[in-house]
């Protein structure tokens, strides 16, 4: 899998640099500030549209301007791909006319459309279909990445996206889900998370030997981070179930 590390890093133009070299990374069009170095040094970068950065904030994304973001670097080597625009506890229409309207500019090409976990199950399958990735956003009532509520309508989605011998129908990205204890259970082409870059500055974790600079730091959660990969197939003994999640609760 391919683990992508979010951005802005928060740090000098160095510690940036030497963090992001040679690592995949996640750049938000509401903070873009980071793009020009990873575009530079990574081996490959994504775009985030900002829409759950703007919704924490209270604020609005114009897309156009987003699309134009997108139509500068697309063609960039090391670009892989852009989240489509989508509404953050949005309705199903509501994200399928954003989804429409990329398609009117830009095709299949270039876009990898959200499926929000509070959404229809038919919807994730339908989005399946027709993309070659799908991201699965945690929303509404599985707003928190791995609790009980989440695992149990990650499985029942797992369940319905992946065929009988545990092959997703399309490639599946985690957003948010750059945790070992979570992408390794599920089978993921791809995950993200500003877990590296957060969590530098929390000497705490370091113990009696921080280092000094913040590009180790980050590097340090990050390798730990890549030391692990998805999982590679989809079964219903990929989680441990604990008497917090009845076989009940599984039940589409």
């Amino acid at each position: 899998m391919i683990h992508y590390h979010g951005t802005p890093c928060g740090a000098t133009r160095e510690d940036v640099a030497r963090f992001l070299k040679g690592r995949h990374a996640l750049v938000s069009f509401y903070r873009p500030e980071d793009i020009g170095t990873a575009a530079e040094v990574c081996q490959s970068f994504c775009l985030d549209n900002g829409a759950f950065s703007a919704w924490k904030q209270g604020a609005a994304i114009n897309w156009l301007d987003y699309y134009s973001f997108v139509r500068d670097w697309c063609s960039h080597p090391g670009f892989d791909f852009a989240i489509i625009p989508d509404v953050i506890d949005g309705t199903e229409a509501e994200n399928d006319e954003l989804i429409y309207e990329w398609d009117d500019r830009f095709g299949t090409n270039y876009g990898v459309p959200v499926w929000h976990m509070h959404e229809s199950i038919e919807r994730l399958i339908e989005l399946g279909r027709k993309w070659r990735m799908v991201a699965i956003g945690s929303s509404g009532d599985f707003a928190t990445v791995g609790n009980g509520p989440w695992w149990q309508r990650i499985t029942i989605a797992m369940r319905a996206v992946c065929d009988k011998t545990g092959r997703p129908l399309t490639k599946l990205h985690g957003l948010r889900m750059l945790d070992p204890a979570i992408f390794t259970k599920l089978p993921l082409s791809s995950a993200d998370s500003t877990n590296a870059v957060r969590n530098s500055s929390n000497y705490a974790r370091f113990g009696n030997y921080i280092a000094p600079n913040a590009s180790t730091r980050m590097a340090i959660i990050a390798e730990r981070i890549e030391a692990h990969q998805s999982a590679p197939l989809w079964t219903n003994t990929n989680w441990v179930q604990s008497e917090l999640f009845s076989d009940f609760a599984l039940v589409q």
